[in-house]
């Protein structure tokens, strides 16, 4: 109330009294209100003593929240752990082995060149027809190993289990391989490798997030355009995928789909595979240019969504 009413009787009923308010006002100059861990500054906010109609209530907008991410000391224990489980898996497949002979220890290894898979292969044969299932889960773990942790190696495996195989049982090994060993790659890229992006290169993730989301309905096609051809390397595409927002089913479906043209003739070369001298004579110019031929179907779909699409507007 003014303190001049006597000389002024109705000026309690002015809807702005320059009296009350001031002395109100004073009063919260130099304090804030805090509203659900926002403060507001009682300054700014117009004080009507008089008005009859109800207070309106200002509630802030509260900024959207971040993205959830693993800390890094979990990202890397949560590597080391998926990596020790792996060679868990590798030690597991080794001991249940059958006894080998002293000499034959030597060539059970990971094959980084066509002599390693020559011996390999030769040690393989003796005893895939007695412990067959013992072998086809050696070449099984070993090869998701590999592409889990894009160790290079993988396309002398294709061409071991061409020569230790039926060709149909071999291509579907491949197949299923690569694409759930890409998929645990992309998993741990997932895990560690996306939050280190998205925080040191927002910007510049969130322009490719953009521009797969144009393309989101033509992913699997592109997925199995970038396996079949060898344009980017098969562990780029495993790393990058889950930091452009590439969903882990088409990723997982392309690369199935996508490997089995080259897979096929890795799996025909191991049918001469003492006849090789190195990984590349499993492609020749009229090989290659079947891969290519393959590439550009898989780009057919999208093509005549386009056409489609560009007809009915």
């Amino acid at each position: 109330r003014c303190s001049n009413t006597s000389k002024r009787p109705d000026c309690h009923h002015r809807p702005h009294c320059p009296e009350s308010t001031s002395s109100l006002r004073s009063r919260f100059d130099s304090y804030s209100v805090v509203v659900d861990g926002f403060a507001i500054d009682c300054t700014e906010i117009p004080l009507d003593m008089s008005s009859d109609e109800p207070e309106t209530v200002v509630t802030p907008k509260k900024e959207p929240k971040e993205e959830v991410t693993m800390g890094t000391q979990k990202a890397i224990l949560c590597l080391v752990g998926i990596f020790l489980m792996s060679v868990s898996a590798l030690t597991f497949v080794y001991m249940k082995f059958p006894e080998l002979d002293p000499e034959e220890y030597q060539y059970i290894k990971l094959p980084r060149e066509i002599q390693d898979a020559k011996d390999l292969g030769h040690v393989l044969s003796q005893y895939k027809e007695r412990y067959y299932t013992e072998v086809l889960l050696g070449v099984f773990v070993t090869y998701i190993f590999l592409q889990t942790f894009a160790i290079p190696g993988s396309i002398f495996l294709s061409i071991l289990a061409g020569f230790l195989f039926d060709w149909r049982i071999a291509l579907i090994l491949i197949c299923f391989c690569s694409a759930t060993g890409a998929s645990f790659c992309y998993l741990l890229s997932y895990i560690v490798g996306r939050p280190l992006v998205l925080r040191f290169f927002p910007q510049r993730a969130k322009e490719w997030q953009e521009k797969v989301d144009r393309q989101r309905d033509n992913l699997l096609f592109y997925i199995i355009f970038l396996r079949i051809t060898p344009f980017l390397p098969n562990w780029f595409i495993n790393i990058t995928s889950p930091v452009i927002n590439v969903e882990l089913m088409p990723f997982w479906l392309g690369t199935f789909i996508g490997v089995a043209p080259p897979s096929l003739l890795a799996v025909q070369a191991g049918t001469t595979l003492y006849q090789l001298t190195s990984s590349t004579d499993a492609f020749s110019f009229t090989s290659i240019t079947g891969l290519f031929l393959a590439a550009c179907l898989s780009l057919v779909p999208i093509l005549m969504k386009h056409r489609l699409r560009e007809k009915f507007d």
